[in-house]
């Protein structure tokens, strides 16, 4: 249809009239947190007005008692779909739902075996191609116009993560059997990919912090286990990790869950990546 100047200046009057127009859009992808946008940004990379924005702030890191705030009421307002990680890691769901009941909420974790309920699917390279196959699903549900190529930037995207996941088990393979503790339970996934016991989980979550009988305890295992190394994680004070290695003799050494990131979306499509080939780098260190 052909559109006269006449149509398209009573078009700017009505923007004038009611405000900032809402530009054309493939389809207006809101994240609940960081990794699931860096998933998301590589599912539409390409795809002419495909958006996608992230509710909390990439340096919030893992999402535990996060409050919604007014900007993220503002970009649910202007979404066609939700997506979230799911498995319990967002509590304020339920609440998005009575707000905004006619949105798509779909979670990344939808339909992918959870290890005791633990929510950190992403942290695993497997676990993170099943989320990005999941979001791939949502958006070409959302947008079939351009599901093929939602479909093809998936596979692509899924092709590197498993050649990383290759090169790990590879090169880490000696470390199968390993005991580890860490900081959060952050890890299971990947300690399970790649053959790691986690034998023992410093705080059970964030801001949790053991009182001095359960952290004794965890002195005792790391020492009955013969327990050589600690994971921290680089959004945390690493304080009990340290304290934890005096008291038992093991090294700390830091694991990025990619919980957090660059935002601007060129940056924050490798950060899934870039983390991992530095995780890869830190495990081998436990080989030397």
């Amino acid at each position: 249809m052909k559109i006269t100047s006449r149509a398209l200046l009573a078009g700017l009057l009505v923007c004038a009239a009611l405000g900032p127009c809402r530009t054309l859009a493939a389809v207006r992808v809101v994240t609940s947190f960081y990794p699931v946008y860096v998933a998301a940004l590589n599912v539409i990379e390409g795809v002419e007005g495909a958006e996608a924005h992230n509710l909390a702030s990439p340096h919030i890191g893992c999402l535990h008692d996060y409050q919604l705030t007014a900007g993220d009421a503002r970009k649910l307002s202007d979404a066609d779909l939700l997506i979230v990680n799911g498995a319990g890691m967002e509590s304020y769901v339920g609440k998005i739902r009575a707000q905004y009941p006619g949105l798509k909420i779909v979670e990344a974790c939808q339909g992918i075996p959870l290890l005791g309920g633990n929510p950190h699917v992403w942290v695993s390279p497997a676990g993170a191609r099943a989320q990005v196959d999941n979001i791939a699903r949502a958006l070409s549900d959302a947008d079939p116009t351009n599901a093929a190529r939602y479909a093809a930037n998936a596979a692509a995207y899924n092709g590197r993560l498993a050649a990383l996941e290759t090169r790990m088990k590879s090169e880490l393979a000696p470390l199968a059997g390993t005991p580890v503790v860490a900081q959060h339970d952050s890890f299971p996934y990947l300690a399970r990919d790649l053959g790691l016991e986690v034998v023992g989980v410093i705080e059970e979550g964030h801001g949790h912090e053991p009182d001095a009988a359960e952290f004794a305890r965890t002195i005792d295992l790391v020492r009955d286990k013969k327990v050589k190394v600690i994971f921290s994680e680089p959004q945390y004070s690493d304080r009990l990790a340290q304290t934890l290695a005096r008291e038992s003799g093991a090294t700390v050494l830091q694991l990025d869950p990619v919980a957090q990131g660059p935002s601007e979306p060129v940056r924050a499509r490798g950060a899934w990546l870039e983390a991992m080939e530095k995780n890869l780098s830190v495990l081998r260190g436990v080989l030397r």
